[in-house]
């Protein structure tokens, strides 16, 4: 055997070993996550019985719930945007996608159907698409619907309404229309000082090893924001009395915005979201789909995770115009299907 076919078994030997170290580090890490947040949730109560109110079980309850639902699909995402940003090379997403950014949105935003996984998922492949040649309006156009419209999604939201396709269409179609919209928006004024690429101004490497490094980074970065965002999600959660939420349920223009808003802060995982929304029987039924459309595209966690990830100018921008689309894309398909 030459040197050269030695150098390179002993190259891949090695890319192997460092992504199986970095895959067993992201599921140790993950698991380790969880178990840490369930023993705190609930041993904390006992370790500070001085502090053990109802309130402070809640926000236990709450982080808790939130840790838990985002953590496995925030592994799904890491290891889909590490796999996307080793082994794809950047010809083949240019020739999925078309070249006018204005065309490729609606294509991207078809293709989040694609992907079963929640937002948390969404955000570090969308920074992998970025960091690949792909327009930042076509990223974003799937970041937004990949949680959204995806099939475990869609069956999750028939199964919570029974008897009622109606509700699932209502979703697909405000979901998808929010995110092409974005995109357009994007498109036509989006400024490129705003948006942080993530590795953009670094070089890009390729193989098993990038792969590895790219997991490790992406879960050990965004997971720090998942956490931030869980515990900002407990506390607004428990701050707001439920009796204030019964004062708008009689009128639907106040309703709608309501739900909107209470998506944002309940941080609900959107395969999850749809059997929340029914259970909020006393609320109107456009009302309810506002709350499933802007849930899995602006939440405090998914704002965390976009602004560790794109930066703060970023985040705050495009969350606040999204939920005012994703609000008015929700009321105009309620109206005209609920």
């Amino acid at each position: 055997m030459t040197r050269a076919y030695v150098e390179n078994r002993r190259t891949v030997a090695d890319g192997l070993r460092s992504a199986v170290r970095a895959l067993v580090y992201a599921v140790l890490g993950g698991t380790a996550l969880l178990a840490v947040a369930t023993v705190v949730a609930v041993l904390g109560p006992v370790l500070a019985l001085d502090l053990y109110t109802p309130a402070v079980a809640a926000w236990w309850t709450v982080f808790t719930a939130v840790a838990v639902q985002g953590v496995p699909f925030l592994l799904l995402g890491t290891v889909v945007s590490a796999a996307i940003g080793a082994f794809v090379p950047e010809r083949v997403l240019r020739r999925l996608l078309p070249r006018n950014p204005a065309l490729a949105v609606p294509v991207a935003g078809v293709a989040g159907a694609v992907l079963p996984g929640c937002e948390c998922a969404s955000v570090p492949v969308a920074g992998s698409l970025m960091r690949r040649g792909v327009a930042p309006a076509a990223a974003l156009a799937f970041l937004l619907s990949a949680p959204a419209i995806n099939p475990v999604v869609l069956v999750a939201t028939s199964l919570a309404f029974p008897g009622r396709p109606e509700m699932v269409l209502a979703r697909l179609l405000a979901s998808l229309g929010t995110a092409v919209v974005m995109g357009w928006l994007w498109v036509r004024f989006g400024r490129e000082k705003w948006l942080r690429i993530p590795g953009r101004d670094t070089p890009h490497a390729t193989g098993v090893r990038a792969f590895a490094d790219g997991l490790q980074h992406d879960f050990l970065h965004a997971g720090g924001f998942l956490v931030l965002g869980a515990a900002a999600a407990a506390t607004f959660n428990i701050a707001v009395p439920r009796s204030v939420l019964d004062v708008f349920t009689g009128s639907p223009w106040l309703a709608v915005p309501l739900l909107a808003l209470l998506a944002v802060v309940l941080c609900v995982c959107s395969e999850a979201d749809a059997f929340v929304a029914a259970s909020l029987s006393a609320f109107p039924a456009t009302a309810r789909l506002a709350f499933m459309v802007v849930g899995p595209m602006v939440d405090l966690k998914l704002l965390a995770l976009q602004t560790g990830t794109f930066g703060r100018a970023f985040a705050v921008r495009f969350a606040s115009a999204t939920w005012v689309v994703a609000v008015t894309s929700s009321a105009l398909v309620g109206w005209w299907l609920l």
